[in-house]
C-alpha cells in the first residue's frame, strides 16, 4: 500500500487516516487521483474544500468511522465506489457488529484500492445485476430465520463474508482447524474477488480459457465432488510442487482464486516497499537476497521485474519477524509451476498476449 503524506505538515499518513495526528488537519481519500488530501470544513460541517477549490463531502459511511473516501457534493450517490458495492451490512445496533464491520471495511477498501490501481472493471451489481459485484456481510447471530451457517464465498458476482472472520480469535481458530499457514481478512477478499474476475476476464474468452486450462486444469470437472474429496482426503502429498496452497489443489477454480489472491498480495507488498525505497542485499555484490524496490509494481508490465524483487523482500520480512520471535509473515514457498500461474495472472491483468 502507498504511504501518503500530510499536505500541511508532510507527516507520513496511512491509507485509513481521517486526521493528521501531528497538525490535526482533516483528511479524505480522493479516489479519482488516488490521493489522501488535506481538507477543511465548511460552515455546515458536512462539506469540505480540497486544495483545488472543489467542494467535496464524505461518503455516507464516514458517520460510522468506516470510510474516509470523498465524493463531489453534486454526486448522485451518497456512497463511494468501495461502499456502493455493499448489498448487506451487519445489524449496527449490535456494538460488536459495528466493531467487526469496521475491520471488514478496512480490508475491503484496501482491496478496492488495488483493483482500481490495476484498472480492473468495478461494476456495481445494482446497476448491472448480471455483470456487477456486490458484498454481503452476514452474521450468524443475526441469521435467525433459517439458522444456516454463514459461509464465506462467491456466487455470480455476490461475495459473502462471515462477519466472524473479522474476529481474530475466531480466525485463528479456523486457521488451525483448516491447517492453513495464512488466513487474513484481506486474503479472504482477494480470494473471493478472484472468482468474480474469472467470470469477467476468462469465462467465454476462448483463447484465454485455453491458456487457463493449460496451467490450472479443466474447470468443467465436478466442483462439488472435488471439494468433497478435498475435505475428506486432504490435498495430495506433492501439492506443494504445483500449488500455492493446499486448498488450491482442490479444483482449478480454487487454484485460480488462490493464485489471483497471491498476485494481489505480491504487488501490494512491493508497492509498500517502493514507497519506503527498500533495498536488500546491498552489502553483497552478488546475492539472491539483493533487490531494490525502485519501481511501481502496479505499473510494471514485465513480470520478471516483479519476480526478481519479491523473493528477496519476503526473506527480509520473514527474518525481521523471526528476530522478534514471531512466525513468518510470508509462509509460502513458490514452485516453478506457480510462477507460471502468477505470470498468467499478470499478463491477463496487463492485457498482454497470453
Amino acid at each position: 500500500m502507498k504511504i501518503f503524506h500530510c499536505q500541511n505538515c508532510n507527516n507520513p499518513l496511512y491509507f485509513e487516516n481521517t486526521q493528521c495526528l501531528v497538525c490535526g488537519t482533516l483528511l479524505g481519500y480522493k479516489e479519482d487521483s488516488l490521493q489522501l488530501i488535506s481538507i477543511s470544513t465548511s460552515d455546515n460541517g458536512y462539506t469540505f474544500f480540497s486544495p483545488d477549490g472543489t467542494i467535496y463531502k464524505y461518503c455516507k459511511n464516514h458517520q460510522y468511522d468506516v470510510c474516509n473516501w470523498l465524493l463531489k457534493t453534486d454526486a448522485t450517490s451518497q456512497f463511494c465506489t468501495a461502499c456502493s458495492l455493499n448489498r448487506t451490512i451487519p445489524n449496527l445496533s449490535d456494538a460488536n457488529n459495528l466493531k467487526e464491520w469496521r475491520k471488514l471495511e478496512l480490508a475491503k477498501h484496501r482491496l478496492v484500492y488495488g483493483l482500481l490501481r490495476l484498472s480492473l472493471p468495478l461494476i456495481d451489481k445494482e446497476a448491472a445485476p448480471h455483470e456487477g459485484l456486490a458484498f454481503d456481510f452476514l452474521s450468524e447471530n443475526s441469521n435467525t430465520t433459517d439458522k444456516k451457517p454463514v459461509r464465506t464465498g462467491h456466487m455470480n458476482g455476490l461475495i459473502t463474508i462471515n462477519v466472524a472472520e473479522a474476529d481474530s480469535v475466531h480466525r485463528e481458530y479456523m486457521r488451525k482447524e483448516m491447517a492453513e499457514p495464512y488466513r487474513t481478512l484481506i486474503g479472504h477478499f482477494r480470494h473471493e474477488v478472484g472468482h468474480y474476475y474469472w467470470e469477467r476476464l476468462i469465462s467465454g474468452q476462448d483463447e484465454t480459457l485455453e491458456g487457463f486450462r493449460g496451467l490450472f486444469g479443466d474447470e468443467r470437472s465436478d466442483y462439488g465432488q472435488a471439494l468433497h474429496q478435498h475435505y475428506q482426503n486432504g490435498a495430495p502429498a506433492n501439492w506443494n510442487q504445483h500449488f500455492i496452497s493446499k486448498y488450491a489443489a482442490s479444483h482449478p477454480w480454487e487454484d485460480w482464486a488462490e493464485t489471483w489472491a497471491h498476485y494481489l498480495h505480491l504487488v501490494d507488498m512491493l508497492e509498500t516497499a517502493f514507497y519506503f525505497s527498500l533495498e536488500t542485499g546491498a552489502n553483497f555484490l552478488s546475492s539472491p537476497l539483493k533487490m531494490k524496490a525502485d519501481f511501481d509494481p502496479y505499473q510494471e508490465p514485465n513480470f520478471e521485474v516483479i519476480l526478481k524483487a519479491f523473493r528477496p523482500l519476503t526473506y527480509a520480512i520473514n527474518s525481521l519477524n523471526r528476530s522478534m520471535g514471531q512466525q513468518d509473515i510470508y509462509p509460502f514457498v513458490i514452485p516453478d509451476p506457480v510462477i507460471e500461474k502468477l505470470r498468467f495472472v499478470h499478463q491477463l491483468v496487463h492485457g498482454q498476449k497470453m
